[in-house]
């Protein structure tokens, strides 16, 4: 299949549940860059796990997001081995969120798990996640990491700062997941993005619970992330908050700063006419003002009328796309 962003996806069949030979409760998507040491470990470990939860029926979809070390000939090996393995290919990088995004298309489960590949969350920690969900109890439970973290510091300070914009009451965004596979539907298409799943989805209306989940060291190969993320967090974290709050209607935004602006403005020429008949002299700064508030008034108008537009397309887009995925999982 071709990719539309110059890679291709090798072993990219979409599919529904009901056309899978088997019935999946849960299909764990493990977003995997340059895991060839991490792979073998973590799929012995799912296997006995799985066989200790008979009851659930579990499928791991592997995503080799452009690695450039063994782990596509890996996965192919662990294939033969394990019959709940489904390894899917980008041929280049394209981040954990378009990662997410492929494996669910190639899933079939109605639960979605998304789990590293590192080691550092053992899978034998799947069941506890998706039991909430199976018993209805929860849409979307999120782990909490318990143990060391070298990036504890900085991931404190980015959780506070989540749940002080956003009010959801969980103490770890940016941990293993698992949701129900709607949730994917109203997720934007954005790098990164992943990391808000959890505040997408309660603004949504879908109930969010958290539980403990210890922390291992790093298995195998190094950490992907360094400090240089802390300003894109921050950024998408503010563009985050401002789909949620004005994504739908930027004119409540721009349309109140141009409204204040103009009676500002407004307010700054009954002052200025003031000085000039009661005092009988011109305040050319207050003229200034005037100009000012005016014309920034009307651009902050102009653009909420603007973003009312893309607003408008960037519903019918998403609704084209929801109704292209449904043709891709059906294999139309």
């Amino acid at each position: 299949m071709a990719d539309d962003r110059g890679g291709t996806l090798t072993s990219f069949t979409p599919r529904r549940a009901t056309d899978a030979v088997r019935a999946v409760d849960v299909s764990v998507l493990v977003p995997a860059k340059d895991e060839a040491e991490n792979l073998p470990l973590f799929m012995q470990l799912a296997a006995e796990t799985f066989a200790a939860t008979p009851d659930i029926e579990f499928e791991v979809v592997v995503i080799d997001d452009g690695s450039v070390d063994d782990t596509w000939a890996v996965l192919q090996q662990l294939r033969t081995r394990h019959p709940f393995l489904r390894p899917v290919r980008h041929r280049a990088k394209r981040g954990i969120a378009d990662a997410l995004r492929t494996g669910y298309l190639s899933s079939t489960g109605p639960v979605l798990v998304f789990y590293p590949a590192d080691l550092q969350f053992k899978p034998e920690d799947i069941p506890r996640l998706v039991a909430p969900i199976l018993r209805d109890e929860a849409d979307m439970v999120t782990g909490f990491k318990e143990g060391k973290y070298e990036k504890a510091f900085v991931s404190g300070i980015y959780n506070r700062l989540s749940r002080t914009l956003f009010h959801v009451p969980v103490k770890d965004l940016n941990s293993v997941k698992a949701y129900r596979r709607e949730i994917m539907d109203g997720l934007p298409v954005r790098p990164d993005w992943h990391r808000y799943m959890i505040v997408i989805a309660a603004a949504q209306g879908f109930t969010v619970k958290e539980i403990p989940v210890p922390l291992y060291p790093r298995h195998a190969g190094k950490s992907k992330f360094g400090l240089s993320r802390i300003p894109v967090g921050v950024l998408d974290m503010l563009s985050v908050w401002f789909e949620l709050r004005f994504g739908k209607k930027p004119l409540l935004l721009f349309g109140m700063l141009g409204a204040g602006l103009f009676l500002l403005g407004f307010i700054t020429g009954i002052v200025a006419i003031l000085y000039r008949v009661i005092g009988g002299v011109g305040y050319r700064p207050l003229l200034t003002l005037v100009e000012t508030c005016l014309l920034l008034g009307s651009v902050f108008f102009a653009t909420g009328l603007l973003g009312e537009q893309i607003a408008g397309q960037r519903a019918e887009v998403r609704e084209l796309r929801r109704q292209l995925d449904e043709l891709k999982i059906r294999g139309e």
